[in-house]
């Protein structure tokens, strides 16, 4: 089973020496319906985490998120940790982010 990790936590990490890459897994219509990501964040989609998952290379820790932090991020989260990827999800999603007052910007990639 994967961990979550808290919006205090993430947010501690984001400003340290070594951020974990974070990654807006929602899928496709919830984006849409709300495009603004979490700062850092890339946007990946959930459907096509084998393939960017194969790609990341030598990452030391990749946290995901998505709207509620339930099945999407936890789902690929635990697909991320079978390759071997220490992963974490965001506990509550965007929506707990936005909840706590944490900003968010649009999306670069």
């Amino acid at each position: 089973m994967v961990e979550a990790i808290s919006v205090a936590q993430l947010q501690a990490l984001m400003a340290s020496a070594k951020p974990p890459l974070l990654c807006d897994v929602r899928r496709q219509p919830a984006f849409l319906a709300s495009p603004a990501v979490i700062p850092g964040a890339v946007r990946r989609l959930p459907e096509t985490v084998a393939t960017w998952g194969a790609q990341l290379g030598e990452v030391e820790e990749v946290v995901v998120y998505c709207v509620h932090g339930h099945e999407v991020s936890q789902g690929v989260a635990a697909q991320l940790a079978e390759r071997g990827v220490r992963c974490r999800y965001l506990f509550g999603g965007i929506e707990q982010w936005l909840a706590e007052g944490g900003p968010t910007v649009a999306p670069t990639d």
